[in-house]
């Protein structure tokens, strides 16, 4: 009725219902369960031993007591098993929704000595200054990272995370656009500058995307229109920073307008629902990528713009420029080669509607909109200039 099961390798098929934690309602009073969860705590007292059973975010308390279902031997084993372990029980529920435990066997047994304790992770620095009671630090949390996303903070982070960014895929949908997937290898700096990694490419060299800019801007050449791509983009930026990551999730729009650029603009703010945001406009040329369409009116200013949430910037965007001889001077003048991105500058040579877009950083807005410290904290496993692992 107890003990270590072997080891799953998929010997047999058991005709066994694994019902699920968050599915322990009060109809299911009085029947027989088989669960599996990890052991979240446990705590002995006397014949009986009361188990804190987790999966995921929801948790259930569990009894095994002395008795005609359990001995005295089970009581001790189900005492001894270490927290973080993973067990599959059979037990009635009861009307409060506890289980009584009947058989227990573990399927995965932790290691005795965990990292970092689950309930000092959620713990925050202030909370745990003032009742003197143990924190863990950021980069303990990110060193075992597996464990630290464990914690019902992390699971509902990146559980409202994955929200955001199925409604950004399902608004854009609804708008008309296409999701497209960019190349990440590429052959030239889609940003221009020297914050970009430099990878072996056979006999040559190439880069990792830092956008994925110049593709969108030749999807929309194709007639697709209006794209969307969400994906990895790689920023070699030696920024340290509680917002600043070498790699983050970039959530891309390009469209084709018609007479203004503001028609973007107005398009893309669709999407930012009941956000406090603010968009800043005209940004000078010399600080935009070469791709940018100059002002009209002030060639030392460009048709650009960010948009800010809670005071930070979450977006940057602009009219590109779509005139194939237009774009070969702006790239000359940051002294670019025409040679590595011939592809691109002659896709607009075949007639190119006037179009315009921006990136957002996923990341960025769920750390904003949740109104946490550090992008880390929304970035599964980030990446930085100190951080390669794990």
């Amino acid at each position: 009725r107890y003990g270590v099961s072997e080891m799953v390798q998929s010997q047999e098929k058991l005709d066994r219902t694994l019902v699920r934690v968050q599915d322990l309602t009060t109809q299911k009073a009085g029947q027989l369960v088989w669960v599996r969860a990890r052991i979240h705590t446990s705590r002995a007292k006397g014949k009986q031993c009361f188990l804190v059973l987790r999966q995921q975010q929801f948790n259930v308390q569990a009894l095994v007591a002395v008795g005609d279902r359990a001995s005295k031997q089970m009581v001790k084993f189900a005492a001894n098993i270490t927290k973080e372990s993973i067990v599959d029980i059979e037990s009635c529920s009861q009307q409060d929704v506890e289980l009584h435990i009947e058989r227990i066997y573990v399927i995965s047994q932790a290691e005795a000595r965990l990292p970092l304790q689950l309930e000092d992770a959620v713990r925050p620095d202030a909370d745990g200054e003032e009742e003197g009671r143990a924190t863990v630090n950021q980069d303990t949390k990110l060193d075992n990272r597996v464990i630290d996303l464990r914690t019902t903070t992390s699971q509902a982070i990146f559980r409202l995370q994955s929200g955001v960014c199925q409604l950004f895929r399902d608004t854009l949908i609804n708008k008309g656009f296409v999701e497209i997937q960019t190349p990440k290898i590429i052959s030239a700096a889609s940003e221009g500058g020297a914050n970009v990694f430099t990878v072996s490419y056979f006999k040559t060299s190439a880069y990792l995307a830092q956008s994925p800019q110049l593709y969108k801007q030749m999807c929309i050449c194709a007639d697709f229109d209006k794209v969307f791509c969400v994906g990895p983009v790689f920023r070699a930026e030696d920024s340290n920073t509680h917002r600043h990551l070498t790699e983050f999730v970039g959530l891309d729009i390009e469209m084709a307008f018609n007479y203004h650029y503001h028609e973007v603009i107005d398009s893309i703010t669709d999407t930012m629902y009941d956000t406090d945001f603010y968009v800043l406009d005209k940004y000078p040329l010399a600080v935009r990528p070469f791709y940018t369409m100059p002002d009209p009116s002030n060639p030392k200013y460009s048709n650009s713009y960010d948009m800010f949430m809670r005071g930070e910037e979450i977006l940057s965007g602009a009219q590109r420029v779509h005139d194939a001889q237009l774009l070969t001077e702006r790239a000359t003048h940051h002294g670019i080669d025409l040679e590595k991105i011939k592809a691109y500058i002659d896709s607009f040579r075949y007639g190119a509607p006037p179009h315009a877009g921006g990136g957002i950083g996923l990341e960025r807005v769920t750390m904003l909109y949740l109104g946490l410290h550090n992008v880390r904290q929304t970035s599964m496993f980030p990446r930085d200039p100190k951080r390669l692992t794990p």
